[in-house]
């Protein structure tokens, strides 16, 4: 979704005329909850046309496609002896707790963004996901705290909520 109505919010261009009344009035449709549902937010600015000439990036979709194919089969081979579950968004409970195996570090700084962002339970058990996601794409074999760091910067912090 925009950040605001017009959609210019964060565009320093064409900034948005009502900020930041617009991004809270207009956020303020999608309620918390859903919004908890979502893992990954991510801002995507506009391409500017002196970027599109650009060379491109040196990691190509296929390189991004065989690291996806990687994780999915380590996720696969973890989950094998769990019916109904075969990837890290599906975990719950102890087999979360079990396969995310959060480190003394790892879990205090979740602790400390849960109380400072006010994260539900969901969001807490959501930001365990991604961060083993985020551990499997990179090849470690348990979720550290830079993994936990990347997965609450995904995290959505709405505007005056």
């Amino acid at each position: 979704m925009n950040p605001c109505k017009c959609g210019w919010l964060s565009d320093s261009g064409r900034a948005c005329t009502r900020a930041p009344r617009c991004a809270a009035d207009y956020q303020a449709r999608v309620s918390g909850p859903m919004f908890d549902r979502i893992d990954l937010h991510v801002e995507v600015p506009e391409v500017a046309a002196a970027d599109l000439a650009l060379p491109p990036p040196s990691e190509n979709s296929a390189d991004v496609a065989a690291r996806i194919a990687a994780a999915r089969a380590i996720q696969t081979a973890r989950y094998t002896d769990h019916a109904g579950v075969y990837v890290n968004a599906r975990a719950e409970g102890e087999l979360l707790e079990t396969v995310a195996g959060l480190d003394a570090d790892s879990r205090a700084l979740l602790t400390q963004a849960a109380e400072r962002l006010k994260l539900s339970a969901r969001g807490w058990h959501r930001v365990q996901k991604v961060a083993r996601t985020i551990a499997d794409l990179a090849g470690a074999e348990h979720v550290g705290r830079s993994h936990i760091a990347e997965a609450l910067g995904y995290r959505r912090i709405a505007l005056e909520r």
